[in-house]
């Protein structure tokens, strides 16, 4: 079988982070016309935060190992109320005990009227004694990088129901395995989520299923990237988030997720907060 061929040109993948940080350049000044930002009169158009998760979830996997994990955040909007833009990062870090992966990502995303968006990920995960892929290998047999495309309808006030498809396209995927035992291409592994919104007396609450579509043949030894053998849920359950008012100037937001991993029986149970 043939390789996957990148989702970027080979000649031009190595310098995708330097293109990012030209892109960050451009954002902000794009700031300073004010007709063309999204934000409110006034609000900067650049976010940063931190979350500090007792636990590191994603998707039904533990992820930052037996400790809390502080996830910080950048990002920089800019566009139209309907056509609006978004570029940043995220990542994640454990701060103790037996620790899995630390994260580092870059994002870009597109949203038509806050109802429909698109977004490229690009996920790494350093490991803070070395051992992890340099930062700027690229090569598709070698990187740490994975890159992937997720497609969303966000819901309305109306209609609180989001569905989310995402698909990995290229790097640090799973591998399927060739007849000959061989490695052969990435699975371009795929996931499907469903979510439904709603406030209860202050309290937001998100429910939540998804499900992984790649069934790997554990005959020919194949892993699949979500470390399901079948097509099948796992990840559900429910979010309760609601900012708590400490001053008349300072709220702290809170939020605890009860998450099912099913295909893995597997339970998790987090509570974060946000700053």
């Amino acid at each position: 079988m043939g390789h996957v061929k990148p989702i970027i040109p080979h000649a031009m993948i190595k310098y995708i982070t330097s293109c990012f940080l030209v892109c960050l350049a451009l954002v902000t000044a794009a700031q300073e016309k004010p007709d063309t930002v999204v934000t409110p009169s006034g609000e900067s158009p650049i976010s940063f935060g931190v979350d500090i998760m007792s636990r590191y979830v994603w998707r039904g996997l533990n992820l930052g190992g037996n400790a809390p994990s502080i996830q910080p955040s950048l990002a920089f909007t800019f566009g139209t109320s309907k056509h609006s833009f978004q570029i940043g990062a995220w990542g994640a870090y454990s701060i103790g005990g037996s620790q899995v992966a630390q994260e580092a990502d870059l994002f870009v995303s597109y949203s038509y009227n806050e109802l429909l968006s698109l977004t490229l990920t690009d996920y790494f995960f350093p490991a803070d004694d070395g051992s992890s892929p340099k930062y700027f290998d690229y090569d598709k047999d070698a990187t740490g990088h994975l890159f992937e495309a997720t497609v969303a309808f966000n819901g309305t006030s109306s209609f609180p129901l989001s569905v989310a498809f995402s698909m990995n396209m290229y790097g640090a995927d799973a591998h399927k395995v060739n007849a000959d035992g061989s490695t052969g291409d990435i699975f371009m592994s795929k996931y499907l989520e469903v979510g439904y919104s709603h406030t209860l007396k202050g309290t937001d609450l998100s429910y939540f299923i998804g499900a992984a579509l790649d069934n790997p043949d554990e005959d020919l030894g194949e892993v699949a990237f979500y470390g399901n053998q079948s097509v099948g849920i796992v990840n559900m359950g429910i979010t309760a988030e609601r900012s708590i008012e400490i001053t008349n100037k300072f709220s702290l937001p809170l939020k605890t997720s009860f998450v099912i991993n099913p295909e893995a029986e597997r339970v998790f149970f987090v509570f974060g907060l946000s700053f």
